[in-house]
């Protein structure tokens, strides 16, 4: 780690209230998430569908603008995972990315001494701008995991709303990996989840890729998929390719050679990220507030995919056919547009200067 990490850690030391900051920043970009979005939004109209499309399965544009169709259910249980948060019905995806959960998740009980997954968030069932929460998972291509491992039971669904995250950082320290709740066997799960070949992302909080590269002896290759990212310190976020034959799918720029633990890296130590926005010049006009994305600023299908005939019912559209759906029902969200377990953004306050790294 010869790059600076020190002298980082020396210049930012004196922000004694580092962590909060940054807690106090992600919660805000939160907060924005929450506010509820107009009928005409692209949040409004795709968060207000419960059912994918019928037809084949194809992403159309951008993880972080676009939409889907022919999206499939995971299983909300499976041997080896359990789906989280069900009544969000963000369990949605396209069938290489619920595929490759599945896969995961045996492969972690094999290879990664992990009991089995807790799975988060995937996308909306036509995918879309979420209510809240995310701006990305909006193709099929992403999902969340959580650093918490399965419970030796099945969770009943109010549990499953209930379970709070554990965070894998100290409180008191700024983005330092705390020891008592860090394990090998979660550094494990993440090289585990970077090895397939189809995934090209992986999202974590800046001070575990930074615990992973100080830490991790085995076989390198795939370190440089984890990605330092706001948030992501109870979760890791997987983001798979554009599948082969998706002509519709805007993939992203493939992530630099090396395993990340460069100039990259040790910018998330600097006050860079985490600084507030500069107040505006004397006499300037403020900025406006940033416009509602609406249907119109996706691409021109993803109008379309709205107004698309429905499949019959969530159980004929999850991924193994019917008899793989779970009897487990939903607890009811009493507010749809807000995050009581107050999770992170994936993407949180994003400063001018910030390189284009992830």
């Amino acid at each position: 780690m010869a790059f600076g990490f020190a002298q980082a850690f020396r210049t930012f030391g004196k922000l004694t209230l580092a962590g909060a900051i940054g807690a106090s920043l992600a919660a805000g970009d939160v907060g924005a998430e929450q506010k509820t979005p107009s009928p005409g939004s692209a949040k409004g109209q795709f968060g207000a569908v419960g059912l994918p499309t019928q037809g084949p399965a194809q992403p159309i544009g951008f993880y972080a603008k676009g939409c889907m169709t022919g999206a499939v259910a995971l299983p909300a249980d499976g041997p080896t995972w359990e789906a989280m948060r069900l009544s969000r019905n963000r369990r949605w995806g396209n069938p290489a990315m619920i595929a490759l959960l599945e896969r995961f998740s045996q492969d972690a009980v094999k290879y990664a001494g992990w009991p089995g997954i807790l799975v988060g968030d995937i996308a909306q069932p036509r995918g879309g701008p979420m209510l809240n929460g995310h701006s990305s998972h909006q193709i099929g291509l992403d999902a969340d995991i959580w650093f918490t491992p399965m419970p030796a039971r099945r969770m009943t669904a109010q549990e499953r709303e209930d379970m709070p995250f554990t965070s894998m950082l100290q409180k008191d320290k700024f983005l330092t990996v705390d020891p008592k709740v860090w394990t090998q066997s979660r550094a494990r799960l993440l090289m585990l989840a970077a090895s397939y070949p189809e995934v090209e992302r992986i999202f974590v909080n800046p001070a575990i890729k930074k615990k992973m590269c100080d830490t991790w002896t085995g076989d390198r290759t795939n370190l440089g998929k984890l990605r330092p990212i706001y948030g992501h310190d109870s979760h890791f976020h997987i983001r798979i390719k554009c599948p082969p034959g998706a002509a519709g799918c805007t993939p992203q720029a493939p992530v630099a050679s090396g395993d990340g633990c460069d100039k990259s890296l040790a910018y998330w130590f600097t006050p860079a990220p985490w600084a507030p926005p500069k107040p505006p010049k004397p006499g300037a006009k403020p900025p406006k507030p940033p416009r509602e994305m609406m249907v119109s600023d996706l691409p021109k299908a993803c109008a379309a995919v709205l107004d698309a005939a429905s499949v019959a019912s969530m159980q004929a559209a999850t991924y193994g056919g019917p008899s793989a759906a779970s009897a487990l029902t939903a607890a009811p969200a009493a507010e749809p547009a807000a995050d009581a377990d107050g999770e992170l953004p994936d993407v949180g306050p994003v400063p001018n200067d910030k390189p284009a790294i992830q």
